[in-house]
């Protein structure tokens, strides 16, 4: 594991800290899944998780993955995300997914995988190396603050800083939806690539695919945006 320098992460997380705090937000880091899959369940349980994350599927620990909860001062669960590294076996990203991309379907639904298809785009083709798959990012929606835009670009950037601290990758990626996509979150968020057409689900009974970007960062990508002084509008969570 390589840390940050000063300039890469502490100033980041100096300030996130007193953002979060005064919005009377506390970050529990943990890599228990099953514990995490418990917590979904009493918090959020419209929510399946996802099947990247099922400890019942993966063999998810310390040393590859974690998770993210946030409370209100109240101690309600109002956030959660999580981060895991990918075992490409030395290939590129656009080969292990097309090999594995039935592996990140989107929770809850009744999928057709014969008819779903995954398209590499330029990026996903030069990404190799240590690749951090980044998803269940959910802030809840009241009280009305939480909704704020800046602390989605708060949270977001306080994983990365987490996966450089744990894992120093190469790449982080991510799945969204067009609908997300199109609402800003990916630039909400900090991701600085977005690739279209990446994902097309088709649910079982439907003829009208759901279609999804994959969003991505490299390691310069992720010091670059540490390395931003957060904004005015971040400021705002509180």
């Amino acid at each position: 594991m390589t840390l940050l320098s000063f300039q890469d992460g502490e100033r980041f997380i100096a300030s996130s800290s007193a953002l979060l705090q005064e919005a009377g937000i506390t970050l529990t880091v943990g890599y228990d899944f099953a514990e995490y899959k418990t917590i979904l369940q009493d918090a959020r349980p419209d929510h399946l998780l996802g099947l990247p994350f099922d400890p019942e599927t993966h063999d998810l620990n310390e040393t590859n993955a974690f998770w993210i909860v946030g409370r209100n001062a109240k101690g309600d669960v109002m956030h959660t995300q999580a981060m895991r590294m990918l075992d490409l076996k030395g290939t590129k990203l656009a080969e292990y997914l097309r090999r594995s991309f039935v592996e990140f379907p989107p929770p809850g639904v009744d999928i057709d995988f014969l008819r779903s298809r995954y398209r590499a785009g330029p990026g996903a083709q030069r990404i190799a190396g240590d690749v951090c798959y980044h998803g269940e990012f959910w802030v809840g929606t009241t009280p009305r603050e939480f909704r704020n835009a800046g602390l989605s670009s708060v949270l977001g950037r306080y994983a990365f800083w987490q996966a450089m601290q744990h894992w120093d990758p190469d790449h982080v990626i991510a799945f969204m939806t067009n609908s997300v996509v199109y609402k800003g979150f990916p630039a909400r968020h900090g991701y600085m690539h977005t690739e279209p057409g990446t994902l097309r689900w088709f649910i079982n009974g439907m003829d009208a695919p759901v279609e999804g970007f994959m969003a991505y960062m490299g390691r310069d990508d992720l010091r670059f945006i540490l390395d931003m002084p957060l904004s005015d509008r971040a400021s705002k969570a509180a």
